[in-house]
């Protein structure tokens, strides 16, 4: 990373902006500032040479512009956002910024109502609630903290833009502040100066009100865009608590309780049932099982021996192993989640771009007409002409500044959030709202999305002489008190029958087979039908040939046999849930791209996806491959919609376009998608797309009636109609066209509140 000489921002070396002088090269953020260096043929400070970022310190860049980078916090100078850190920080300090504006936002509303009420009142009814004079003064005084001190920043971005010839919505809203609070300060202060045509019942009409309403307006916008940047961190601080915090070190024959920091590649660990494994590995003594559903998403937890590798932040469940540390700090699979999910929220791009691309060419339109029409009239224009040309300058600055565009995306997404949390539709982001309009593929995990996320007993075979419940009943007797997920589905089943437990002795857990025990002094096994086989246990061709069918249906499978002889099955599977059918249905039918992404073996991805008519299937799927079909459907054009409900989909989630999370499921996903469906059922998926479509067409509505009345306002304005009628803007016209566009922004988007899901 290079300094740019200019203006100081942290620029690639392969940046297109560079140039050699006197044998140093030089590199720039931007073809001004290249420019600049040249015209002076120096760097503004003697001591901005180029030179590397300091390596360990924070890099901050913008989400809408990625080459904008620099080695401390500020804004864009291209957008106005503020930049955030390029990569994962465990440092999780006070946030100031949000505590900043929220304190601006209450001091402007309570400064800014007295305006707002003193200004409405006279213009709506004519009268003078208080006398002109000490309303005047009270508007200037009330109005002017809200405007240099409350909204300094609007202006500090505005002449950024200006510098990088980048102009965006905080241009505009500067012209516009600045306009209608110049005039109405110089109205207060020299009235004197106009002429008494311009003045109306001996006054002259002031807008102090549109200048303390817009900026509140964009100080509650950057409020709630600050703490939505704090929510994004969060999930990143979840991720980060899944790590184990300390370790069983073997050092020198002695075992050692340190700190997972201490740990370097090498180390061996003891884990011991119940505990997290602390970093990356393998085993090179024992075996356990463990519950690796925070990789794969998969409730079954995963036989380990000498020889496998285990991961970091998993869960060890039934036995002791020792591991040897492989990974540590950032190469661990942990670490590289936490990146991932990072960089995907931080690519993001706001809803304000919108604004942005139409103040692009609204800006330059309306100083050339106030230009224009100073001309005019300064030229063509009635005595005394510099005042005229002065004041209808000024009114097309003020009759331009935006006060519904404040209010015309706001409105709709806040009415649009409240039905959608009325539906069990919690939005966490409008760049949700705004992507989700537009999805074309619907990426969905199979456990917990799809279907109920936890294994059920679904069927029981028998042998001759044992009927189901008496089958049951032994299998529960075994499995009474273990947590396994298997366990837990066979227990719930037995209880669902109300049967009764036995008296169990020798009780046995082999690790990767399954349990042997004494039950009314007869051996019981229960397990796989290798384990039983292992055992002694002879399997008829009958029964196998049920097991083979049951597997065929993505089916777990688990043998039972007493004294030897066989007994029959116990079949659990993960059912699809009853709601899921009838939304992918209507997915389809929205002319949406199934795609189903799961952690589970192909054959259980292939038996939900052909059950569910669902268009492609991917199976045995990483966190990050996940993760990276994402990024190829996105290259190829595609806007992706991921759902899930693991800890194994966050960072999907997270680079999606639009991340559903399901509210059943973990908090890493929840925090990392910008929705949740509190009760994880797909079809609110079907009714969040409908109430997308119709809080986006909402949007364009309201933006066309915020700039509607100021485009027709604007000619006037200028003097368009004064050869012909000699008429020049009212102020009741102009407060009256500012009156209608919030009105109608504001009652177009209450709208909503009646939408059909």
């Amino acid at each position: 990373m290079f300094k740019d000489p200019v203006c100081g921002m942290m620029v690639e070396e392969t940046t297109s902006f560079k140039t050699q002088k006197d044998g140093q090269m030089y590199y720039f953020c931007c073809k001004h500032c290249k420019e600049k260096f040249l015209s002076s043929g120096k760097p503004q400070e003697s001591k901005t040479q180029p030179k590397k970022i300091v390596s360990g310190k924070s890099v901050y860049t913008c989400p809408m512009h990625p080459e904008i980078e620099q080695n401390q916090p500020g804004d864009c100078p291209k957008c106005g956002m503020p930049l955030e850190p390029k990569h994962v920080s465990l440092e999780t300090g006070e946030d100031q910024e949000t505590k900043n504006l929220f304190k601006k936002l209450w001091v402007g509303v309570v400064f800014g109502l007295p305006v707002v009420a003193l200004s409405f009142f006279e213009m709506m009814s004519g009268k003078e609630f208080v006398p002109h004079t000490i309303s005047s003064w009270l508007q200037l005084v009330l109005s002017t903290p809200i405007v240099f001190w409350m909204g300094s920043f609007i202006y500090v971005r505005a002449w950024r833009s200006l510098v990088h010839r980048s102009l965006n919505m905080f241009t505009l809203i500067a012209l516009g502040i600045g306009a209608a609070y110049l005039y109405s300060a110089v109205a207060v202060l020299f009235p004197q100066i106009f002429a008494d045509s311009l003045k109306m019942n001996g006054h002259l009409n002031l807008y102090f009100e549109s200048a303390v309403v817009i900026t509140v307006l964009v100080i509650l916008g950057q409020y709630l865009e600050a703490r939505a940047r704090v929510k994004t961190g969060e999930a990143v601080k979840a991720l980060l608590g899944l790590a184990a915090k300390q370790a069983h070190r073997l050092k020198d024959g002695k075992e050692e309780d340190v700190s997972v920091n201490e740990i370097q590649k090498g180390d061996f660990l003891r884990v011991r049932p119940g505990e997290k494994i602390p970093l990356d590995g393998t085993i090179i003594e024992g075996k356990s099982t463990v519950d690796e559903s925070m990789i794969s998403g998969e409730a079954m937890p995963v036989e380990k021996k000498e020889g496998d590798k285990v991961i970091g932040a998993t869960v060890n469940q039934t036995s002791t192993f020792i591991m040897k540390t492989e990974k540590i700090g950032a190469e661990t699979l942990l670490a590289q989640i936490v990146q991932m999910v990072s960089e995907a929220q931080r690519s993001r791009a706001p809803i304000q771009g919108l604004a942005d691309k139409v103040s692009g060419y609204f800006v330059p339109a309306v100083i050339g007409i106030a230009v224009l029409a100073f001309v005019i009239w300064a030229v063509w224009g009635p005595q005394p002409k510099l005042a005229f040309a002065l004041v209808s300058a000024i009114t097309v600055l003020i009759i331009a500044c935006p006060c519904a565009l404040g209010l015309a995306t706001p409105m709709s997404i806040t009415v649009g959030i409240g039905k959608g949390a009325q539906e069990g539709i919690l939005i966490k982001s409008a760049e949700a709202i705004e992507k989700l309009e537009k999805v074309t593929h619907v990426l969905i995990d199979k456990t917990g999305t799809l279907t109920q996320g936890k294994p059920r007993l679904t069927d029981i075979k028998t042998s001759s002489g044992w009927n189901k419940n008496s089958l049951l009943s032994l299998a529960v007797s075994l499995e009474q008190h273990s947590e396994h997920p298997l366990a837990r589905a066979i227990v719930d089943a037995a209880a669902q029958e109300n049967l009764k437990f036995e008296s169990v002795e020798h009780f046995e857990s082999i690790t990767g087979g399954g349990i042997k025990a004494q039950v009314r002094g007869k051996v019981v096994l229960l397990g796989s039908l290798r384990f039983l086989e292992e055992s002694g246990v002879k399997i008829s061709d009958d029964l196998r040939n049920k097991a083979h069918q049951m597997q065929n249906n993505a089916q777990t499978v688990v043998g039972l046999s007493v004294d030897g002889k066989e007994a029959g099955l116990l079949a659990l599977s993960d059912l699809i849930k009853e709601s899921t059918p009838r939304a992918v249905q209507a997915l389809h039918e929205m002319g949406l791209k199934i795609v189903l992404l799961t952690g589970d073996n192909a054959l259980a991805a292939q038996t939900v996806a052909r059950k569910l008519n669902i268009d492609e299937v991917y199976a045995q799927l990483l966190p990050q491959d996940k993760q990276r079909m994402v990024e190829q459907l996105k290259k190829q054009g595609a806007i992706v919609l991921m759902a899930g409900d693991g800890i194994n989909d966050a960072p999907a989630l997270s680079q999606a376009d639009v991340g559903v999370a399901m509210g059943t499921g973990a908090d890493v996903a929840i925090e990392s998608a910008g929705m949740t469906l509190v009760k994880g059922d797909l079809n609110a998926l079907v009714k969040a797309l409908h109430l997308s479509r119709g809080i986006m067409k909402n949007v364009r509505q309201n933006l066309f009636f915020a700039f509607i009345y100021n485009m027709l306002g604007l000619p006037i304005a200028a003097g368009v109609l004064y050869p012909f009628f000699g008429l020049l803007l009212n102020p009741m016209i102009a407060g009256t066209a500012m009156s209608f566009s919030s009105v109608s922004v504001i009652g177009n988007a209450l709208r909503l509140k009646n939408l059909k899901l």
